[in-house]
């Protein structure tokens, strides 16, 4: 097998067990990211909500991974977590099924994502829930982005993109 070189290379799994094509997402700008409920980032929901309500017209995706490796900050079942979100945050761009994205366990597309784009001093791993990867349309990784970074400091990058 010929290593990735584009999103479209993985699929994805919906809460529902569902694989989908992410080749279904070239063309589109997205920003993939690994969330948690019971985090202290969990408040940039908010931020993600308004990218996607401000961009999604033009051609724009949030890629939301759940994801409990993080202090446990992920513990509940798909359905738990969707209420959640919803109640709370008023999401109305979709999540995907709960994921590793560090280890042994990570799915292949973290895998890549951490390869493409490596954190602060060429590290691979993912330090904290809501890391977030911008995807250009070709599909390629343009940048990764700290749990630390706000959505709204990545608008500017996201709208030069679109």
């Amino acid at each position: 097998m010929t290593a990735p070189h584009t999103i479209a290379d993985f699929t994805a799994k919906l809460p529902n067990g569902e694989d989908i094509s992410l080749a279904d997402k070239l063309g589109k700008v997205l920003l993939v990211v690994n969330t948690a409920s019971k985090c202290g980032f969990t408040p940039q929901y908010d931020g993600l909500e308004a990218l996607w309500k401000e961009y999604g017209d033009r051609g724009f995706e949030v890629l939301a991974f759940p994801c409990n490796q993080f202090g446990g900050q992920e513990p509940g079942s798909a359905d738990e977590i969707e209420s959640f979100c919803k109640v709370n945050f008023g999401l109305s761009f979709p999540l995907f099924a709960k994921i590793e994205v560090n280890g042994d366990g990570a799915t292949p597309l973290y895998q890549w994502l951490k390869t493409e784009a490596p954190g602060i001093l060429g590290s691979k791993g993912v330090k904290w829930n809501f890391t977030k990867f911008l995807i250009g349309r070709d599909g390629k990784v343009v940048r990764r982005y700290a749990p630390t970074d706000k959505p709204a400091s990545i608008a500017k990058d996201i709208a030069a993109l679109l």
